[in-house]
């Protein structure tokens, strides 16, 4: 079965069942709660630590290091969107994070020798999201993104 035929079958799958990319960041965060805490909250619960208001996110000064939580948070993240590919492909996808201690940088997924997704990260200090569903919009459109890229060169992302 070819990349795309397996990524076809499983786009096919219960419109019901919550995105992939939301799935795949629950898991990860439940992944990371060593003592159990999160075992019986709420998927929503977990997932607050990505929501801030506009107004939250402009009491947050941009000067100085990113607080380790929030980077924390970026690398989950980004990991969650190679996860998803992963899971939805069979292909390893590898995030490589980079951010300076100004709160700049770069974010990269590479699938075989194919880089699947770019993004440039300014004021990391203040990342976050309005909603819970304009995070999980923004890890599928990265998602869809990233499956597009594979569909287009299969061949650098089998890395034949």
């Amino acid at each position: 079965m070819t990349a795309s035929s397996a990524m076809a079958s499983k786009a096919h799958e219960d419109d019901r069942a919550p995105p992939i990319f939301r799935e795949s960041l629950v898991k990860l965060m439940r992944a990371h709660d060593s003592y159990g805490v999160w075992e019986r909250m709420p998927d929503e619960e977990i997932l607050k630590g990505f929501v801030l208001s506009r107004e939250q996110r402009r009491a947050i000064p941009v000067i100085g290091e990113p607080d380790s939580k929030v980077l924390w948070r970026i690398e989950i993240f980004y990991t969650a969107v190679s996860f998803a590919i992963t899971r939805r492909t069979g292909f390893d996808a590898t995030p490589i994070i980079k951010i300076s201690g100004e709160g700049f940088g770069r974010v990269v997924v590479i699938v075989g020798r194919l880089v699947v997704l770019s993004r440039a990260l300014r004021d990391v200090h203040r990342f976050g999201f309005d909603t819970e569903d304009a995070l999980i919009q923004a890890g599928e459109a990265m998602f869809d993104e990233a499956l597009a890229a594979i569909e287009r060169f299969p061949a650098v992302a089998r890395d034949d």
